[in-house]
C-alpha cells in the first residue's frame, strides 16, 4: 500500500497579504488603547476638567506620551489603511497602486512620526 502525499507550497506574502494582516493587527491592537483612553478621558477624569494643566501632567510621564503616540500611530495606519482599499476600487493601473501604495505608505511615516516627535520629544519638564 501506498500513500500519495500531496505538498502544497504557501504562497509567498505580498503586499496585499501584509495590509490585510496589518489591518487585522492595528484593529485589535486600537481596542484597548481606544477603551483606555475613553474610560481614562471621558468617565474617570471627566472632559470637564481637561484642560492645558491636566495634558501638561498627563505628558510629564514618558508612559503616556508613548501610550498616546501608538494610539495615533495605530489608529492613522487603520484608518490610511482603509483608504488605499477604497482607492483601489479607483485606481487600476499596476504602476498608478504602486505610487498610491508607496505614498499612503510615507504619508503614515511622516504623520506619525511627527506625531511621535510631538508628543515624546516635544513636551518640556514640569518645574
Amino acid at each position: 500500500m501506498s500513500t500519495n502525499v500531496r505538498t502544497v507550497n504557501k504562497p509567498k506574502p505580498n503586499f496585499e497579504t501584509t495590509a490585510w494582516k496589518w489591518m487585522r493587527y492595528s484593529g485589535f491592537l486600537l481596542i484597548p488603547l481606544v477603551w483606555g483612553h475613553v474610560l481614562l478621558q471621558d468617565l474617570i477624569v471627566g472632559v470637564h476638567a481637561i484642560d492645558l494643566d491636566y495634558v501638561a501632567l498627563r505628558w510629564a510621564s514618558l508612559g503616556w506620551r508613548i501610550y498616546d503616540a501608538l494610539l495615533l500611530g495605530f489608529a492613522f495606519a487603520h484608518g490610511v489603511n482603509g483608504i488605499r482599499q477604497v482607492l483601489n476600487d479607483i485606481v487600476h493601473t499596476p504602476r498608478s497602486r504602486s505610487i498610491m501604495h508607496w505614498g499612503l505608505i510615507l504619508l503614515w511615516l511622516v504623520v506619525t512620526g511627527l506625531g511621535a516627535i510631538a508628543l515624546v520629544g516635544g513636551v518640556r519638564p514640569i518645574s
